[in-house]
């Protein structure tokens, strides 16, 4: 569903998305890692990370009307979705797409950085938030009002690149009584911060969290739209 020009032009339409790409695959991430999903990644994101993985969908993709985003989910016939980025809610009909699937049926997460506004966001949506971590270059585009509108099914997700940011991942948790909120997630840069490294200072520490490595990133490496 790429193809589409680069530059991002008004929405032509009040109940359109601007889609970069929709697909089958497995949950790589989070609390439902391995299991099959359809992913619907929408076009668009502030923040620019220093180790994104999906700059492609910064730029580009289809306008689609959310009941054509339905169908072509619907063909897959899986009840998981993950609504993705680039930043989901960067499109203000974001939160009106997650209310459909959930009511089409669909067990929903939304992956979102944190930095925008969570209100709003449909109950029945399992949301993912990141936390960026100072080596992320955006730790200063958190949203730390976000927390209290996280409940005891939502996930916070710290992506750490080095010592440096599993401190200060560690010192966040503490001062915000995060493992209290819901279940935290610890995950290394691909490529920059050494799984084992971080498995063992979690052990050392005997943090309350669970650690994960992008299941789509062993099984396929950076192929986009897996």
């Amino acid at each position: 569903m790429t193809g589409a020009a680069d530059n991002v032009s008004a929405d032509p339409a009040p109940s359109r998305l601007r889609v970069s790409e929709i697909f089958h695959s497995l949950q790589g991430e989070a609390r439902d890692v391995g299991r099959p999903t359809v992913f619907v990644r929408l076009t668009g994101c502030p923040l620019r990370c220093v180790w994104c993985d999906t700059e492609y969908a910064f730029h580009g993709g289809e306008w689609f009307a959310i009941d054509a985003i339905l169908s072509e989910v619907a063909k897959y016939k899986t009840q998981h979705v993950c609504v993705t980025g680039g930043e989901p809610l960067a499109q203000k009909r974001c939160a009106d797409l997650l209310a459909a699937l959930c009511d089409a049926g669909h067990a929903v997460s939304l992956e979102t950085s944190g930095a925008l506004d969570l209100a709003g966001i449909d109950p029945r949506v399992v949301k993912v938030m990141d936390l960026k971590a100072p080596g992320s270059g955006e730790s200063t585009r958190n949203r730390w009002s976000n927390l209290d509108l996280l409940g005891a099914q939502d996930q916070i997700k710290f992506v750490l690149a080095d010592r440096a940011d599993y401190d200060w991942a560690c010192a966040r948790m503490n001062e915000h009584a995060l493992a209290q909120r819901c279940e935290i997630l610890f995950s290394p840069v691909y490529g920059k911060l050494a799984p084992r490294d971080l498995a063992e200072w979690i052990l050392a520490d005997r943090l309350p969290v669970r650690m994960q490595i992008q299941l789509h990133k062993l099984l396929w490496g950076d192929v986009a739209g897996r």
